[in-house]
C-alpha cells in the first residue's frame, strides 16, 4: 500500500489552500504522512486515511449522498482504502461504485479534491479518526441507484437544502468542492 501512501503525500503536500482552515488541515495530514509510509490501512492504527467522492449533478446544484448506518448522518459515499486500489481517487470511485452503483470510469485532471480529518464514534470500533481525501466528481443524475449494506438510503440533494443530518461542517465542505469545480 505505499503507492497509496506516495499519493496520498503528493495529494497533501499539493493540496489548494485559501484560506487559514485549510492550511491548518494541510499541516495536520502532513504529520500523518511525513513520508510515503503514511497511516493507509486501518491495520495502521486509529486514523488513517480513507477516500470519498462529494458527487455533483452537471448542474453543480445537487449531491449524492448515502445515509450511513453506523454514524446515523447523510453523508458523500467513501471508506477504507483497499490493496487493489491504485490511487484515492481509484479508491473513491471504487466506493461510489460500491455504495451507490454508480460507476465513473476516470476522473478529470487536474483532481479536484479536499482534505478532512474527522473524529469518529465509538460505533465505528477501533476507527478514532479518518485522514478523509474526498475527490470531486461530476455525473449525470440519471443512474438507477443502489443502497449498499453499509447505508439505509441514497439519495440526490439540492446543496442549498442538504437534511440536517449531516456531519458538522459538511455544508461548507460541500460549497467549497462545488465553487473548485466552477473555476
Amino acid at each position: 500500500m505505499s503507492t497509496l501512501g506516495a499519493d496520498v503525500r503528493r495529494l497533501v503536500l499539493a493540496a489548494a489552500v485559501s484560506s487559514e482552515r485549510e492550511r491548518a488541515g494541510q499541516v495536520d495530514f502532513a504529520r500523518f504522512f511525513p513520508d510515503d509510509d503514511g497511516p493507509v490501512s486501518r491495520e495502521d492504527g486509529p486514523a488513517h486515511a480513507t477516500a470519498s467522492a462529494l458527487v455533483f449533478d452537471p448542474t453543480l446544484t445537487r449531491t449524492l449522498l448515502v445515509f450511513h448506518t453506523k454514524g446515523q448522518f447523510w453523508v458523500q459515499p467513501g471508506g477504507h482504502l483497499e490493496s487493489g486500489d491504485e490511487s484515492i481517487a481509484d479508491a473513491a470511485l471504487r466506493e461510489l461504485r460500491e455504495e451507490t452503483g454508480v460507476v465513473v470510469t476516470d476522473v478529470p485532471e487536474p483532481l479536484v479534491y479536499d482534505l478532512d480529518h474527522h473524529a469518529l464514534s465509538s460505533a465505528f470500533g477501533r476507527c478514532a479518526s479518518h485522514l478523509d481525501i474526498g475527490v470531486a466528481i461530476v455525473v449525470t443524475d440519471d443512474t438507477a441507484l443502489i443502497v449498499s449494506d453499509e447505508s439505509e438510503d441514497v439519495r440526490w440533494w439540492p446543496i442549498d437544502a442538504l437534511p440536517d443530518q449531516v456531519p458538522v461542517g459538511f455544508d461548507g465542505r460541500v460549497r467549497r468542492l462545488r465553487d473548485r469545480l466552477r473555476v
